[in-house]
């Protein structure tokens, strides 16, 4: 059997660095080598791409004075890897902005190297929530009611009049980050002043949304032309909110409960909705769309994350678990996914004559 070669890519120049080594650490340790050769690309928080020799650890590359630098060059892999290497797949284990967002992707079409993971345009548009909830408003998928400001607007936002629009808790967000970096839960001025300008650190937009009281549910989608869409799983904040230290470094931070604690009815709505969510955002590979499940029975999409953490307490794997693919089917999933959405498109004309 030949084995495909696949690059794993990690770190990233995002705030979500150290979570991205953290789940290609868990990736890596499924992987089977009997299946795959792997080549390990670190990404520096300054943006640089290295590989060093050795694929049994994760490891920070920017220290490491021997790795090689890399370049990607248009139709023509990766310069600066063995000459025997070639990259049939790459799995980009980032978070966050510059990875998560379409540019590593939009980099990975130009090199036409298939990859794990949805395309530029859905990467781009599911991680701007403005946007997100732009288009499945359009759909008639319920979302949070908010307001979205712009740097060159930060300093003339009026609470009041804000306050008036949205009620209070709120929540402030950037608009393009993940894993809850920047958010904050507003309860008064002080802290909505505060809120905003951390927001304001890590984004040129900020989006201001009404709390929603409900149950915080998520879901895992996986695939292209007929997704399969996981069992629901529910969140219960130790705090009231799944910050980023309840999702990544406080295991008592949350409790999940896996399979959540709905009727069987309520199960299929949460699933149509993360379909519905997942197809009008055109996702392929894979998906985690976060919802509130309101007492009423009505749902609203919160955000939706097209490269979901993989860690050890990740939900996205552990959903899937449950509703029967395991961790190593699922990495295997992924790609063969990719190859097959390379092969289509590949098969696509670009010579109008």
């Amino acid at each position: 059997m030949t084995k495909l070669n696949i690059g794993l890519l990690y770190g990233g120049k995002s705030t979500e660095h150290e979570v991205s080594m953290r789940s290609a650490e868990s990736i890596l340790t499924v992987l089977d080598k009997d299946k795959y050769d792997i080549t390990l690309i670190h990404i520096s928080k300054e943006g640089k791409w290295l590989h060093a020799p050795g694929n049994e650890r994760i490891a920070d590359l920017s220290v490491d004075e021997t790795a090689n630098k890399l370049t990607v060059r248009p139709s023509g892999q990766l310069a600066g890897l063995p000459a025997d290497v070639k990259l049939d797949v790459i799995l980009p284990v980032l978070h966050g902005t510059f990875g998560e967002d379409g540019t590593v992707q939009g980099l990975l079409e130009i090199a036409e190297i298939p990859y794990v993971g949805c395309n530029i345009r859905s990467s781009a548009v599911c991680m701007d929530k403005d946007m997100t909830k732009r288009l499945l408003k359009l759909e008639g998928i319920g979302v949070a009611e908010g307001i979205l400001f712009k740097h060159h607007e930060k300093d003339d936002v009026d609470f009041a009049e804000v306050k008036q629009k949205l009620g209070l808790p709120m929540f402030v967000k950037p608009v393009n980050q993940g894993s809850s970096v920047g958010v904050s839960k507003v309860t008064d001025e002080d802290s909505f002043s505060e809120a905003l300008a951390l927001a304001f650190k890590y984004d040129t937009k900020v989006i201001v949304e009404s709390a929603l009281e409900g149950r915080e549910v998520e879901v895992s989608v996986l695939g292209n032309s007929n997704p399969f869409v996981s069992v629901p799983g529910e969140i219960i904040p130790d705090d009231g909110f799944y910050s980023y230290e309840s999702k990544y470094t406080d295991e008592n931070g949350a409790a999940l409960e896996i399979p959540a604690k709905v009727d069987e009815e309520t199960v299929k709505n949460l699933q149509d909705v993360a379909l519905k969510t997942f197809e009008t955002l055109d996702c392929e590979g894979m998906a985690r769309v976060d919802m509130f499940l309101c007492v009423d029975g009505s749902i609203y999409v919160n955000e939706v994350n097209t490269f979901p953490g993989f860690t050890s307490i990740s939900m996205y794997p552990k959903l899937l678990e449950v509703s029967g693919v395991g961790y190593r089917e699922l990495v295997d999933r992924l790609i063969t996914l990719a190859v097959e959405r390379h092969e289509l498109e590949a098969g696509l004309t670009t010579d109008f004559t």
